[in-house]
């Protein structure tokens, strides 16, 4: 499915579908107009004789952790049977990847051996990734993590908070892999689900890939089908959350061999927080309210969906958008959220801010022959480093706050350290 970003004049009265559609509309190469690949696309379509050889694809980096602790990371295919599958019913049981990103010790595994860097996302979802969007092979190879796959985790700070991240519509759980690394490096565990026939493309053991498979929507606060993609995001949230306790409760007597070295000791479930961008965000807010024991929320840019936005919350929530005062759900939400709260904006950024594209669209622009105009339609005006340093630490600040009981001056009050970030309401 491929859905246009709405012109300027017509974001305002879209701004509550964009949420979900312009998740697909990226990846499938739409997001930033006709103009933002066609130059790329037509330098590749075509070649002289005796051209000049044609130029690598720019290998894609991610930015470093700024905390201190080295990171390890680990992937599980996990089988919920109570259920069927809702978007293909053919399907027996719902089954679902998630990644576990974790504090590692700094020392190889066995013999001493260091293991290798997890890649940003496994070979044939990438495949899939990078033939429906803008980030093509022959323009962009992606980068590697951050992360150790299997690398015992570091047990000598004890039991640390869980954090669950839920992507946006039509991405996947890579998407906000520079917030993810950044949070584990400062003594998190970040569990990311990825969320089958919603999500652009997931891969499961033995290399099969589940594609995108929701019907056709409006995007409406009413609409059907986001209202049970936003159910069945919960159930899958419900589920990993219960699937984590059973094995940290299984491997207290007995190694669990799905989990690294010291993984399920450093799990704290006691202290769960949940954040996601666009769609995902509106599934940290409906979870919470499910009864989904999540003790602190936080939505990157995503509107509300769901029974939640007339019942509200009495837990600590953290609403953060883009450069834009569009989104009516934020605004019949707010007043319905009883506990803490806070509602920031950052000035410069756009919807997909809040996603890997911030760092990756700029190092690839050049190959495709994309404006800065071009690229702030996509991802704003803001300098990408700044962008990501800033949603890092007003993230980190609003768990640690919620979480870990430390203060967090960052957010109560405006800080002429982060003048881009403005308090609303």
């Amino acid at each position: 499915m491929q859905r246009s970003v709405p012109d300027r004049t017509s974001r305002t009265a879209l701004s509550r579908r964009r949420v979900v559609a312009t998740g697909t509309a990226l990846a499938a190469g739409a997001a930033a107009g006709v103009a933002l690949g066609g130059t790329a696309r037509a330098a590749t379509a075509t070649t002289a004789p005796g051209a000049a050889a044609p130029v690598p694809p720019v290998r894609l980096t991610l930015p470093r952790p700024s905390g201190p602790y080295p990171l390890g990371t680990v992937a599980l295919h996990l089988t919920d049977r109570s259920r069927r599958d809702p978007w293909l019913p053919s399907r027996p049981a719902r089954e679902l990847m998630a990644q576990v990103w974790y504090p590692a010790r700094a020392t190889g595994g066995a013999g001493g051996a260091r293991p290798p860097l997890a890649p940003w996302m496994t070979a044939r979802a990438a495949e899939v990734f990078q033939r429906t969007g803008y980030l093509l092979p022959e323009f962009a190879t992606l980068p590697l993590t951050h992360a150790r796959t299997g690398a015992p985790a570091d047990t000598r700070a004890g039991r640390q908070p869980v954090l669950l991240y839920s992507h946006g519509h039509g991405q996947h759980r890579a998407s906000s892999t520079a917030l993810v690394e950044d949070l584990v490096s400062h003594g998190y565990v970040v569990v990311t689900i990825d969320h089958p026939y919603d999500a652009g493309q997931v891969e499961f053991p033995g290399g099969r890939v589940a594609a995108y498979g929701m019907p056709d929507f409006t995007g409406e606060d009413d609409d059907p089908v986001i209202l049970k993609a936003v159910a069945v995001r919960v159930a899958d949230t419900r589920f990993v959350l219960e699937e984590l306790s059973r094995r940290v409760r299984s491997g207290r007597n007995s190694r669990d061999s799905s989990l690294p070295y010291g993984l399920g000791r450093i799990l704290d479930l006691s202290r769960t927080g949940m954040f996601g961008h666009s769609l995902g965000g509106a599934t940290a807010a409906q979870a919470m309210a499910s009864g989904v024991p999540i003790a602190a929320g936080a939505d990157l840019d995503g509107s509300i969906f769901g029974p939640v936005l007339t019942s509200g919350l009495r837990k600590p929530f953290l609403l953060m958008s883009e450069d834009a005062d569009s989104n009516p759900t934020w605004s019949a939400f707010w007043p319905r959220l009883r506990g803490w709260r806070r509602n920031l904006r950052l000035t410069g950024s756009r919807h997909f801010s809040y996603t890997d594209y911030e760092t990756f669209l700029p190092q690839v622009a050049e190959r495709l022959g994309a404006t800065p105009e071009q690229l702030a339609e996509v991802i704003g005006p803001l300098d990408g480093t700044r962008s990501i340093d800033i949603q890092r630490r007003y993230l980190r600040a609003f768990f640690d706050l919620h979480l870990r009981d430390r203060r967090a001056p960052l957010l109560e009050a405006p800080s002429p350290r982060y003048p881009e970030v403005r308090f609303i309401g």
